[in-house]
């Protein structure tokens, strides 16, 4: 594991990374996704790809790195540039899971690789909106202990900073930012996935011209159990030599 410290907007990012191959005269970034980092995606990836130098970062706010600032997707993107300028990297491919999907698009690399990413917005259960509605309603007079009822485990351990945040990114729609991609683009899915359902997938597959969707058995982690189809569709689509 290594770090490195970004200045963004008058703040300071201290990133966790990790490389493999280094010395590759090609490289690919690999971004996780929300609530995750880039130690599952290394798991996944870490032993294929072996013509690449393989760049593994924790995002801003995600396992050892660093975030005291609200952030959109777009600033992640942003900081993710200054972060491959310090390692003078230019990578090719960039893949991202879920949320570092939506990161990976910004970064318009010259092949995008998507795995069940997020960007699509998906309907709320009425269950969901009542809950909304209430936390909206109370929030004028302070009600936090009732604000705390409804709000998801994993989301209470989140700082403030991390849960405004998520806040903003949940509800970005990306619809505009999928039809301005001009890439190549290769959309793998879990066909099982309730994050980010099949649908979504069938939807950004039509806003990119040059795109291909392969739906496999899983769920929003299906890319465990697939990295050898995933890594021979990648390097027969976007391999150079």
């Amino acid at each position: 594991m290594a770090l490195k410290e970004i200045e963004y907007k008058g703040q300071k990012f201290r990133l966790s990374y990790d490389l493999i191959n280094p010395n590759a005269s090609k490289s690919i970034l690999i971004l996780h996704g929300w609530g995750s980092n880039k130690d599952i995606m290394k798991q996944a990836f870490g032993t294929y790809f072996d013509g690449y130098e393989h760049i593994y970062v924790d995002m801003p706010g995600f396992g050892k790195s660093s975030s005291s600032m609200i952030l959109h997707s777009e600033d992640y993107a942003q900081i993710m540039e200054l972060f491959l300028q310090t390692l003078d990297a230019k990578p090719t491919i960039i893949m991202g899971h879920s949320f570092g999907g939506k990161v990976a698009t910004l970064l318009d690399p010259k092949c995008l690789v998507l795995l069940s990413s997020a960007g699509i917005l998906v309907p709320k259960p009425l269950s969901v909106k009542l809950q909304i509605a209430l936390v909206k309603l109370l929030k004028p007079f302070g009600m936090k202990k009732i604000r705390s009822l409804f709000v998801a485990d994993d989301a209470k351990q989140m700082s403030h900073e991390m849960y405004e945040t998520f806040k903003n990114v949940v509800n970005e729609n990306f619809e505009n930012n999928f039809t301005k991609v001009s890439s190549k683009a290769l959309l793998f899915w879990g066909k099982e996935d309730t994050a980010t359902p099949l649908w979504t997938a069938q939807k950004i597959n039509t806003m990119i011209p040059d795109s291909k969707l392969y739906p496999l058995e899983g769920d929003h982690f299906f890319f465990l159990k697939h990295t050898k189809f995933i890594e021979d569709k990648i390097l027969q689509e976007c391999g150079e030599g």
